[in-house]
């Protein structure tokens, strides 16, 4: 999309990152203090597998100067209705964070695209990034990672994300979700009138994995799913959209708002962010990165 492709060219704004010359950090706990060796170099790991799906991979960018108490991770999710797309379509958002938040982690990731009618998506895609999730939790210590995360998904992706954050991150691993044109509430008039949607919805959902007799279209809707213990969600919708209506977006402001969680909603003049101006473009990314900074914070000592 247009205004990840232009992250990179982002002027007019700077962002103050914290950084540590010293060979060793020192990290003081309430009755210790440990000393770490840092990780020196940086390295990427490309299609690291975390499932037995061919698609069940994700690359992973590991900055220089890491430890596994400092370096946070930021997660990509790509879009594309569920049944398309790739990790491929983040390579900018990727060089965004590489080139405004260097002290962090990345992980693209991408999970089993829905086929039908053998491979649904939901709950599937969401349990792909649990996956994920577990994995580098499990293996936090060898990479030199923190197991604290932050969610930036497209489209469909940011739907994934925000399920998976008000649904299934009972550990509150995720610390907030960047939703950018994602689809919320299923239950919407825009989709619920259309009679090729509800069929296309049965098609989604693996119904063996869902209680008996439930809705799913509230089951599927993150703006119906909040709770109080949801991530801060940062919110980019277009007013012109003519996939994602922005009452999708002004559902999930009154959800959050009334859950108390911190947000932030803005509307775009476009549609669905291919058509969004350079000012919005500027505008999304420098809220994306206070963001960043505020939720999922590097503190080297």
């Amino acid at each position: 999309m247009r205004y990840l492709q232009l992250f990179i060219l982002i002027l007019g704004f700077s962002i103050t990152f914290s950084s540590c010359t010293s060979s060793d950090e020192e990290i003081t706990t309430d009755d210790t203090t440990i000393v770490e060796e840092p990780a020196s170099e940086a390295l990427v790991l490309n299609n690291v597998s975390y499932g037995t799906n061919a698609q069940q991979v994700y690359d992973l960018y590991l900055p220089a100067g890491r430890t596994s108490v400092t370096t946070k991770v930021v997660m990509l999710i790509h879009g594309g209705g569920w049944t398309s797309g790739d990790k491929s379509d983040m390579a900018a958002s990727v060089a965004f964070l590489q080139a405004f938040h260097p002290d962090h982690a990345i992980v693209n990731i991408n999970y089993v695209l829905a086929d039908f009618p053998d491979t649904p998506a939901f709950p599937n895609q969401y349990l792909d990034i649990q996956a994920v999730i577990n994995q580098l939790v499990e293996q936090h210590e060898e990479l030199q990672i923190t197991p604290e995360f932050g969610m930036i998904g497209v489209s469909a992706g940011a739907h994934l994300a925000m399920m998976y954050d008000y649904v299934y991150d009972t550990s509150d691993q995720v610390k907030f979700v960047i939703n950018i044109v994602g689809p919320s509430n299923f239950t919407d008039p825009f989709y619920a009138d259309d009679p090729i949607f509800n069929i296309a919805l049965s098609l989604f959902v693996d119904e063996d994995q869902f209680p008996a007799n439930a809705d799913y279209a509230v089951a599927n809707s993150p703006a119906l799913q909040i709770t109080e213990s949801s991530s801060p969600t940062l919110l980019f919708y277009g007013n012109q959209d003519p996939l994602v209506p922005l009452t999708n977006g002004m559902q999930l402001d009154s959800s959050l708002n009334t859950s108390n969680i911190p947000h932030l909603f803005t509307v775009y003049q476009g549609g669905h962010g291919n058509d969004w101006s350079e000012a919005s473009t500027i505008d999304l990314s420098q809220k994306s990165s206070e963001y960043i900074n505020t939720y999922l914070p590097i503190v080297i000592q």
